[in-house]
């Protein structure tokens, strides 16, 4: 591979992964021996790049406005504004406006034809919005709750009517045509479980932040879906979860 095509690769994998990225997995996505690695990162600084970190720790990339803009190939680009596109009907109102945002700066910044490429894109989401109940609850806040890792207190009525109140700590949605999804360990049943966001009649943070259980969360719920099919239940395909599933 070519130095240059090198150093590109290894930007775009340090945009990619999230921080802080060890020299070994640059290594190992670049193709290239740690020994290499090495320089390459010194040759990035060298040239602008502001990427902190050290060997043994992990690399960070923070951007700088006097690097060049970023390129894309015409495909990328139509999969992009696809994928925005997308989020009008599988998305909320707020997501699909920030989606569309983000968007219009990144093809601002494009170099050369690409951004007329955008304008004249091939491919279009025609597909109507599913019909499905709004959620009564502040998806923005749920979002946040997500981000910094916070437990909630909800009043939830699940697929049998049954109305319960749960302490959970959310982990994150998942957005489908049919459904919106939350993945959340619930703390009231000590397990995880996926709750339908529209069936959330009530949230209330409860002040507690999970943020060191996260991380070993999510490694054992993905443990848990890759040994288990996936069954048709209410809204469409979910994950089994050994007893769980969704309710």
């Amino acid at each position: 591979m070519a130095r240059t095509d090198r150093l590109m690769r290894l930007m775009d994998v340090l945009r990619r992964l999230p921080p802080p990225v060890t020299a070994a997995r640059l290594a190992e996505e670049t193709a290239v021996s740690p020994r290499q690695l090495y320089r390459d990162i010194a040759t990035l600084r060298a040239g602008g790049a502001l990427i902190d970190g050290e060997a043994g720790v992990g690399y960070v990339l923070t951007e700088d406005p006097a690097l060049p803009p970023q390129s894309f190939s015409r495909l990328e680009i139509e999969a992009l504004l696809l994928a925005v596109q997308s989020l009008d009907r599988i998305g909320d109102a707020e997501m699909s406006s920030a989606a569309r945002e983000a968007m219009a700066r990144i093809i601002a910044t494009l170099p050369g034809d690409q951004p007329r490429q955008a304008l004249h894109a091939i491919m279009h989401s025609f597909a109507s919005a599913p019909e499905r109940d709004p959620p009564v609850i502040d998806l923005a806040a749920l979002r946040r709750a997500c981000w910094d890792e916070e437990a909630l207190e909800i009043r939830y009525t699940d697929l049998a009517g049954q109305r319960t109140v749960r302490r959970i700590w959310p982990l994150g949605l998942s957005y489908s045509d049919r459904s919106l999804m939350l993945l959340a360990h619930c703390r009231t049943r000590m397990d995880f479980r996926l709750f339908h966001v529209n069936r959330i009649a009530e949230m209330v943070p409860c002040g507690e932040s999970f943020r060191p259980q996260r991380v070993p969360l999510m490694r054992e719920f993905r443990r848990i879906r890759s040994r288990y099919p996936r069954i048709r239940g209410d809204g469409g395909a979910q994950p089994v979860l050994g007893k769980t599933g969704a309710i």
